[in-house]
């Protein structure tokens, strides 16, 4: 009896020692850490302080390097930059050239109604149709056409397939109509007297047309393509009309702009301002051209 109570009091213990050994090594689960990521909007705040976020900042006076615009209307109303009348008259002068050696419409008044018509190449006419003059279907057109609001709605216009086949039909459209030949009867390098010619046969209903086209032929010279045509010396080409010549010998109001000349220096040469030289003179920008005639009183 007392070796059996022996061995039931060390089984006991036995089974006591691993049931102590297993809780004491049984240790719950860990769980995963977890990692609070914030994520910063360009509104929140940290420390009660706004979070700056990047951002481009403009360099220097953006406006001092801004390049001047003038605004062009005729079909479509534009806003261009010398150097893009400048670009489209390099790119479109041959052709113009040509056609005044070939129909008679000087090179200078050519240039001057696309660049107007047209927005020196940026109008929507021009764009979708190749049409730099403006010139609307009429009856006898039998080509290809385009739809566009004008003097009213979604009218008809010329659509060409190639640029200089504007520039040709628009010699054609002038030199083939009874109410232009007055025109062909001017001297050819009279580009004032065509300019205001255009106006009183019915080119265009806008009583400021033949400043607007003088105005461009004279700030980017291109009465000089109609000296190239006709042999002149450029000089030469410039055409006084009898009011001109009166204003000039009476009151000695008209300046002729000179290398190194600016609306600035001149307004100040004959104590005026600048707004009056630009208003008196149809100017839409500062831009001169040597050779110019600038009325000062």
């Amino acid at each position: 009896m007392n070796r059996f109570y022996y061995i039931f009091i060390l089984i006991v213990l036995v089974a006591c020692g691993s049931s102590k050994k297993t809780t004491t090594n049984k240790l719950p689960p860990l769980s995963p850490r977890k990692v609070k990521v914030e994520t910063k909007s360009p509104n929140s705040k940290v420390n009660n302080l706004p979070v700056k976020t990047s951002e481009t900042k403009p360099v220097g006076n953006q406006d001092a390097v801004k390049p001047k615009t003038e605004v062009l209307e005729a079909t479509s109303k534009v806003k261009v930059t010398a150097q893009m009348v400048n670009d489209y008259v390099e790119k479109f002068k041959e052709i113009a050239k040509h056609n005044m050696r070939e129909h008679g419409v000087p090179a200078s008044i050519t240039l001057a109604q696309a660049i107007l018509e047209s927005g020196a190449g940026t109008g929507t006419l021009c764009l979708k149709a190749n049409n730099h003059f403006g010139i609307k279907c009429h009856k006898e057109w039998g080509g290809e056409s385009v739809s566009h609001d004008d003097d009213a709605s979604q009218e008809c216009f010329r659509k060409y397939v190639e640029p200089s086949q504007s520039f040709t039909d628009h010699s054609l459209f002038l030199s083939s109509r009874p109410w232009y030949a007055p025109l062909f009867k001017l001297q050819k390098n009279d580009y004032k007297g065509w300019a205001f010619g255009l106006k009183k046969s019915g080119y265009a209903t806008d009583p400021k047309y033949p400043d607007k086209l003088i105005g461009l032929i004279e700030r980017y010279q291109l009465h000089r393509f109609d000296a190239e045509v006709l042999g002149l010396p450029f000089e030469s080409t410039i055409v006084k009309d009898s009011t001109e010549q009166a204003t000039v010998s009476i009151g000695n109001d008209i300046h002729i702009v000179t290398a190194g000349d600016t609306l600035y220096s001149i307004s100040k040469r004959y104590n005026v301002t600048v707004d009056f030289l630009k208003v008196k003179n149809n100017l839409l920008d500062n831009a001169l051209s040597i050779g110019q005639k600038l009325i000062i009183k």
